[in-house]
């Protein structure tokens, strides 16, 4: 196995830029731990909120879309020497697995969202359609 030197070898890499168009709009976190996440830095007039950095939020996309081909070793080193700021390879999983696990948990909260929806919208629809039924009022 051979050992690469990624001060030397990463001089070469010259990784695709994200397509233009696409964009994401970024906003500002508020504050849940001390450590500051990559991607954002304290917000120079409330202590408890995060601003993004939109280069570093914008690297760390294109970084997950070389985790297909790239070791999180070798991604975390040219991450760090793309935006200046250090992040190790184990800080990038983890970084990485708390988004995906994030992002699951929405998907099925909408799902669930919808199902409700959907459920409350046949629930009325079959109270209106009765005929001579006691309806009860909401309380105001």
């Amino acid at each position: 196995m051979s050992s690469y030197d990624f001060d030397r070898d990463l001089d070469f890499w010259q990784l695709p830029k994200p397509l233009k168009g696409k964009e994401r709009e970024w906003h500002v976190i508020a504050r849940s731990t001390q450590k500051i996440p990559f991607g954002y830095r304290e917000h120079p007039d409330n202590f408890h909120l995060f601003e993004p950095v939109v280069k570093e939020l914008e690297a760390l996309e294109l970084a997950k879309r070389h985790l297909k081909q790239y070791s999180y070793k070798a991604v975390a080193a040219w991450l760090t020497k793309e935006t200046g700021r250090s992040i190790t390879p184990d800080g990038l999983r983890k970084r990485i697995e708390v988004e995906r696990r994030r992002k699951r948990a929405s998907a099925i909260k909408r799902k669930l969202a919808a199902r409700l929806q959907e459920t409350l919208d046949e629930i009325e629809k079959l109270e209106k359609g009765r005929v001579g039924a006691y309806s009860v009022r909401e309380q105001e």
